[in-house]
């Protein structure tokens, strides 16, 4: 199924409707401000596991979207530098990486103590998550190491009969977020994308 919903003020009826499909351990496809993005209740361990056979990946883990910097605080071991930083980046296209602190479910984090967390600028994927009350999957609509879907019409032709439903937002670019990692002592760059990386040096 696929409903459009408008980027800079998502319908209610429309989003609550996402957020029940998701309550009801659905998976489905999101905008973010990057990428399209697959995504379910990081507490679902069935749909988890549908997105780890969708995407064809090993249970290696994968990041999550938050709605607002409270919510980072409960699933991630936050120093006060880096929540500094992430008061003036945020909303906005980076991925932190923490260590993570014992309410992350083992499947996203299963062969680590670090969880990657996001808060995007995107209306429909942050109302999403304060609708549902629990955190989102985040983690891009392709085959395990091929290329990125953006279109949602091609996401729907390809992976339609996979998952549950499809937000229509538009074409989006087909560029990654900027990936920091918070555990150490200082802030690091790990990987460079959508993004001022000014903003870490």
């Amino acid at each position: 199924m696929m409903i459009e919903i408008d980027p800079n003020s998502p319908e209610y009826p429309k989003v609550r409707k996402t957020a029940d499909t998701l309550k009801n351990c659905g998976v489905i496809a999101y905008p973010t401000d990057t990428i399209y993005g697959f995504g379910c209740d990081i507490f679902c361990k069935e749909a988890i596991e549908r997105i780890y056979k969708i995407k064809k990946k090993k249970s290696t883990g994968f990041s999550f979207i938050v709605h607002d910097l409270k919510e980072v605080a409960k699933y991630a071991i936050v120093p006060d530098s880096a929540y500094r930083m992430m008061k003036r980046a945020l909303p906005g296209p980076f991925t932190f990486i923490f260590k993570a602190t014992k309410l992350v479910p083992k499947q996203l984090i299963p062969n680590k103590k670090t969880v990657a967390i996001r808060i995007p600028d995107n209306p429909i994927c942050l109302e999403i998550t304060r609708l549902l009350g629990n955190p989102i999957i985040s983690t891009s609509i392709n085959i395990s190491g091929e290329p990125h879907f953006s279109d949602p019409l091609e996401i729907e032709k390809e992976f339609g009969d996979e998952i549950d439903l499809v937000i229509d937002a538009g074409v989006l670019e087909n560029d990654p977020s900027t990936v920091i990692d918070c555990t150490g002592d200082e802030m690091v760059v790990v990987r460079e994308g959508k993004g001022d990386v000014g903003l870490f040096s």
